[in-house]
C-alpha cells in the first residue's frame, strides 16, 4: 500500500477543500515545499500535488510553487490541475513531475488520454459524484458513470487510476471502499483511493481488499486523525 500525502494548491499556499468547494478552502501551509519535505522526512516515496487554480482554469497557475516542491525535495511527484494538452505534459515533466494526472479531458477525449498515456507517466483521475463523474474542477458533472470511464481506460497503458468520492473528500468521513473496489475492478489498472479518509482503519480496509494500491491522504494528517509517520512505518 503506497501511501499519498496530499497537498491542494490555491494562490500558492497549501489548502485543502471540503467537498471540493473552493469557498471551503484552510490554509495549512504559506510555504507548500516546507510540507513536501517534512513528508519526504516521514519516510514518504509519493506527494500528490492539485493545483486547485489550474482545475479551474484549464492550465496550470501554481508553477512558482510547483518548481519550489520540485527544486527543494527528493520524493516522487504526482500532479494534476488544468494539465488538458500534450504541450503542458511536456512542460511538467521537463520540471521534474514524475507523473501527471488527467482529469477533464478523460471524459472529454479518452482517446488523447490513451494517446499520451502511450508516451508519458499518466495516471487518469476519475472523480464522481453520486456515481457520476464530476468535471471542471468538480463544478460540473457529467452525465458518464465512473465505472464506464474506468472500463475505458482498462488496457490503455495508464499506470494508475486516481478514484476520488466528492462527496466524501476532506470531510473525514470514511473511504468509500465500495467505490473504489468498482473502479479496480472495472479497470484493471493500479486503482489509488482518494477522498474521506479519517484514520487508520480506513488504510486497513484499503489493504484487506488486495486490489487497491495506493491511498490518498490529506486532511486526515492536517487535522491530526491519523498518524502518518506511524503509518509509513507500518504499511509503507
Amino acid at each position: 500500500m503506497t501511501l499519498y500525502p496530499a497537498i491542494d494548491l490555491k494562490d500558492g499556499k497549501a489548502v485543502r477543500l471540503t467537498k471540493g468547494l473552493m469557498e471551503s478552502a484552510k490554509i495549512y501551509s504559506d510555504e507548500p515545499w516546507m510540507l513536501v519535505k517534512k513528508f519526504e522526512e516521514m519516510g514518504a516515496t509519493w506527494v500528490h500535488l492539485v493545483d486547485l487554480n489550474g482545475a479551474f482554469a484549464g492550465e496550470p497557475k501554481n508553477l512558482e510553487q510547483i518548481i519550489k516542491i520540485r527544486e527543494n525535495c527528493n520524493v516522487k511527484l504526482e500532479l494534476g490541475g488544468g494539465i488538458r494538452d500534450e504541450a503542458t505534459i511536456k512542460k511538467m515533466l521537463a520540471i521534474g513531475i514524475d507523473r501527471i494526472i488527467l482529469g477533464s479531458i478523460a471524459v472529454k477525449d479518452s482517446k488523447f488520454v490513451k494517446e499520451m498515456a502511450a508516451k508519458y507517466p499518466i495516471a487518469v483521475g476519475i472523480d464522481a459524484i453520486n456515481g457520476f463523474v464530476a468535471v471542471e474542477g468538480w463544478g460540473e458533472v457529467s452525465t458518464m458513470r465512473a465505472t464506464d470511464l474506468a472500463k475505458e481506460f482498462a488496457n490503455a497503458g495508464v499506470e494508475a487510476i486516481i478514484c476520488t468520492d466528492v462527496s466524501k473528500d476532506g470531510t473525514l468521513g470514511g473511504v468509500n471502499v465500495d467505490f473504489t473496489l468498482e473502479i479496480a475492478k472495472a479497470s484493471g489498472v493500479s486503482t489509488i483511493a482518494s477522498g474521506g479518509v479519517k484514520d487508520e482503519s480506513d488504510i486497513e480496509a484499503l489493504v484487506a481488499t488486495n486490489l487497491v494500491e495506493g491511498v490518498i491522504i490529506g486532511k486526515a494528517y492536517y487535522e491530526g486523525t491519523l498518524d502518518l509517520p506511524r503509518m509509513f512505518k507500518q504499511f509503507s
